[in-house]
């Protein structure tokens, strides 16, 4: 994994005077409103990046910047003001797109109006309007588990890596890219998606990822853009606990304040911050009922546990 590191102003101006003088790719991304600009040496990063997020007008000026480049050592870089990452030495897209999440969510939490949002590491699947939000780190089973769901018919689409938060009359959620970043070999759990996949085309990274149109592969009629939250479901695997069951908004929200909210792209840990995402989860969890599922069982089995949830949606 990564640390982040905070740097100056004065420090910023010299590293990307530094970048800068290299030949770059650049493309602009809509991410939830908001125009975060990627600049990388990295010709797979600008083609994956393109393929992830919608675009954003070339007229609108960026509310932040990426810079994703070579390096010897892997080493990411923030400043707060220009809302400014500077990653150097990653050879992973997912690392670079999952930041660039962090640094809308870390946007996004900066209001103090009705305009504030919260971010979710975690997917999401709609059925006819409410839907059931899984929580939880990377490699905990988020994906596998959302396109387990995506298997009933009434079911729609709506993220499998993050989510926007607005809480006020309703829970109300947001997605925040275009299509998913997924493991290439997705069918060997779910071989319904089988013959789906041999019509969408896939180019695999280095890790074993691609980015997968999920238009193509359920249809523009399986997805949603938003959607009102109605359940929660906290991800983990953890051998010799129990496989499921349903959780207390207080213990909820100890567990993910022991788990670092079980995100690991947070660009700012700082008191202020940490309060903020405390107030939000406890005002979230209060909302509706919250159960931790172990993903150590077969995702078979975890998907018949999360079943009977959607039925008091």
């Amino acid at each position: 994994m990564y640390e982040v590191r905070l740097i100056t102003p004065e420090e910023k101006e010299r590293e990307v005077a530094k970048i800068y003088s290299r030949p770059l790719f650049e493309k602009k991304a809509d991410i939830y409103g908001s125009c975060i600009k990627l600049f990388t040496d990295n010709e797979e990063f600008y083609r994956m990046w393109g393929e992830n997020f919608r675009p954003m007008m070339e007229s609108i000026r960026p509310h932040g910047r990426v810079i994703a480049v070579g390096g010897k050592e892997l080493e990411v870089l923030y400043e707060w003001s220009s809302k400014t990452v500077i990653i150097k030495g990653c050879d992973y897209y997912g690392w670079v797109k999952s930041i660039a999440l962090g640094l809308v969510a870390e946007f996004l939490e900066d209001f103090s109006s009705e305009h504030r949002r919260f971010s979710v590491h975690g997917s999401y699947v709609d059925f006819g309007g409410r839907g059931i939000g899984m929580i939880g780190p990377s490699g905990s089973g988020k994906t596998t588990l959302t396109y387990g769901l995506l298997l009933d018919k009434g079911a729609s689409f709506l993220t499998d890596d993050w989510f926007f938060v607005k809480i006020g009359g309703n829970v109300s959620v947001y997605s925040a890219e275009k299509n998913s970043y997924i493991r290439g070999n997705l069918e060997s759990d779910w071989r319904e998606y089988k013959e789906a996949f041999t019509k969408v085309p896939v180019k695999c990274d280095n890790k074993g990822r691609s980015i997968v149109d999920v238009k193509m592969l359920l249809g523009e009629g399986k997805l949603k853009s938003s959607s009102v939250m109605r359940a929660a479901v906290i991800l983990t695997r953890e051998p010799g606990k129990p496989p499921f069951r349903e959780l207390k908004a207080a213990e909820a929200l100890g567990f993910m304040q022991k788990n670092d909210f079980c995100n690991p792209h947070q660009l700012v840990r700082d008191r202020a911050k940490r309060e903020a995402r405390v107030g939000f989860f406890r005002q979230l969890f209060s909302r509706m009922p919250v159960y931790v599922l172990n993903t150590i069982e077969t995702p078979k089995e975890s998907l018949k546990r999360l079943e009977g949830i959607k039925e008091g949606l």
